[in-house]
């Protein structure tokens, strides 16, 4: 089992999501919940992909904390 980070990014009219330690692994949608669900499945054809070329599955290496300032 592998846990990678997920941003998520809210635009004017959609959701976007992408995956920094799968490179070309994204996900847009109408909502935060539309693109939760895609960008699973676009990890799960990511990796799919990457184990049908007969390459390593690429570690999780990405991390995400917060940082609180005044603003």
């Amino acid at each position: 089992m592998k846990e990678y980070l997920v941003i998520y990014e809210q635009g004017e009219t959609s959701w976007g999501a992408y995956v920094p330690d799968l490179p070309g692994c994204v996900a847009v949608g109408k909502n935060r919940q539309e693109v939760e669900r895609l960008i699973r499945e676009a990890i799960e054809l990511h990796v799919d992909g990457i184990r049908a070329d007969g390459e390593p599955i690429p570690e999780p290496r990405t991390f995400a904390d917060r940082i609180s300032i005044s603003a």
